[in-house]
């Protein structure tokens, strides 16, 4: 599965260590950045794949942040996203069940780098179980037309 994975500064080290464990695990990973610790915005990290998910050009994509909150809600602001901000694996599994979640947000100062690498693959073995809860998803993606 190809795999988007961006960051901002305070989720970079996490970022380059979910990278590392999605090609351990055969995935290829296209990098959107950041490089460095220097600071940045973290909404155009967001958005960058955001829009390599919806675009079809990678199936998911992981967000890293400080706590996850400021990549997920920049995320869901890309019309056919579904960011989910997960803290444990149960949610990660969860998110991909229920929600058809497309992209992971994650809180580099809030998790610890183990329960990381879980709920990380937890996100990328999970598939969405559809029947009731595609009705669901159909819903939500409805709402976008709405605003």
């Amino acid at each position: 599965m190809n795999i988007a994975v961006g960051c901002d500064h305070a989720g970079l080290e996490a970022s380059l260590a979910i990278r590392q464990l999605l090609a351990a695990a055969g995935h290829a990973v296209t990098d959107c950045g950041t490089h460095d610790e220097a600071s940045v915005d973290y909404p155009d990290y967001a958005a960058a794949v955001a829009r390599k998910v919806v675009s079809g050009q990678v199936a998911r994509g992981i967000l890293v942040c400080g706590t996850g909150i400021g990549m997920s809600i920049a995320a869901n602001k890309i019309d056919g996203v579904r960011a989910a901000k997960v803290n444990d694996p149960f949610e990660s599994r969860m998110c991909r069940l229920h929600n058809d979640a497309n992209v992971l947000c994650l809180g580099a100062r809030v998790l610890d780098p183990s329960v990381m690498e879980e709920i990380v693959m937890a996100f990328v073995d999970g598939e969405f179980e559809n029947g009731r809860h595609g009705r669901r998803v159909d819903k939500m993606m409805d709402l976008e037309s709405e605003a």
